[in-house]
């Protein structure tokens, strides 16, 4: 009789930080033309970061709408970035979180919901009461499937890798501008469920410049050898996880979307379908893309 052990299965999920972006009309979607933009992007990426309930707590018609939305395409995860009152405010309570659990139960029950996210500012610091708020937010997502970003190198060592993985929270390991005390990239696992990257550029000169609007803070463009690096990391952290979300966040005119698909092509080793005008709109795409268009097919059936 032969023993069969069940190889765990390991999913990479890549995709943007958010897809309505005025600055993507042109580079991504056609001008002048009404289409269903979420709907797009998914069909060729199979995950997307929901930006905007940072901002607000999104209503039910809308989270039923992103589902029937992409109610098409097999696979496809949304990861929810968690309402900033929790993260910056830091004034919620144990309620507050249930019911914004409870806004995205359409797409938690029809497992459309990958991790939700825990993005902390550079000024939240390595100290007792950060880790109290931190075991608090575990108590209160357990459950969910949940990652923690945390910017400030004083977070950076064994010790929060141990704290996180008590708390049943996911390290968040990210790519930033290394400016005063920054975490540096790391390729930490505290989850076997999830891991988590967001890679947001390395714009340095207007990463923490006070009038620098979103656009000039995250726009950028990583090249080849940058994106290796995060290959390695990538390939790491997937050999320890169920299931690995990287979020690319230099969203201006579409850089999110050619690195996404740069990195993918990288780890898979393989080529794949990209947006048409995204292939036009950056060299070196055209090399990953099984479906590179020439520039007079693409106005032609657009």
């Amino acid at each position: 009789m032969v023993d069969h052990i069940q190889e765990t299965v390991r999913t990479l999920y890549i995709g943007p930080a958010g897809w309505s972006y005025q600055d993507w009309v042109g580079p991504v979607y056609p001008p002048g033309k009404r289409i269903d933009q979420l709907l797009l992007i998914a069909r060729y990426f199979n995950c997307i970061e929901l930006n905007s309930s940072f901002y607000r707590v999104p209503g039910r018609k809308l989270v039923e709408s992103w589902l029937k939305r992409i109610s098409t395409v097999p696979g496809f995860i949304f990861t929810v970035k968690v309402w900033q009152r929790f993260t910056h405010e830091r004034s919620a309570d144990e309620g507050e979180v249930r019911d914004f659990i409870q806004s995205f139960s359409p797409l938690i029950e029809d497992g459309r919901i990958g991790s939700f996210l825990l993005q902390f500012p550079w000024s939240f610091k390595n100290t007792k009461e950060s880790r109290r708020y931190l075991q608090r937010l575990g108590m209160w997502f357990a459950g969910q499937p949940v990652a923690v970003e945390l910017r400030h190198g004083s977070w950076n060592d064994t010790e929060t890798v141990e704290f996180l993985a008590g708390c049943r929270l996911a390290f968040c390991n990210i790519d930033q501008p290394q400016v005063g005390y920054s975490l540096p990239p790391t390729e930490h696992v505290t989850s076997e469920e999830i891991g988590y990257i967001r890679l947001h550029g390395r714009n340095k000169k207007n990463w923490f410049r006070a009038d620098a609007d979103r656009d000039a803070r995250y726009d950028y463009l990583y090249n080849a050898g940058e994106l290796e690096e995060w290959r390695k990391r990538a390939r790491s952290i997937l050999a320890r996880v169920k299931n690995l979300f990287i979020i690319m966040n230099n969203h201006y005119r579409g850089q999110a979307l050619a690195n996404a698909a740069q990195l993918r092509s990288m780890i898979d080793a393989r080529k794949i379908d990209l947006p048409p005008r995204l292939v036009l709109a950056f060299n070196g795409l055209r090399d990953i893309a099984s479906n590179a268009p020439a520039q007079g097919d693409l106005l032609e059936n657009e």
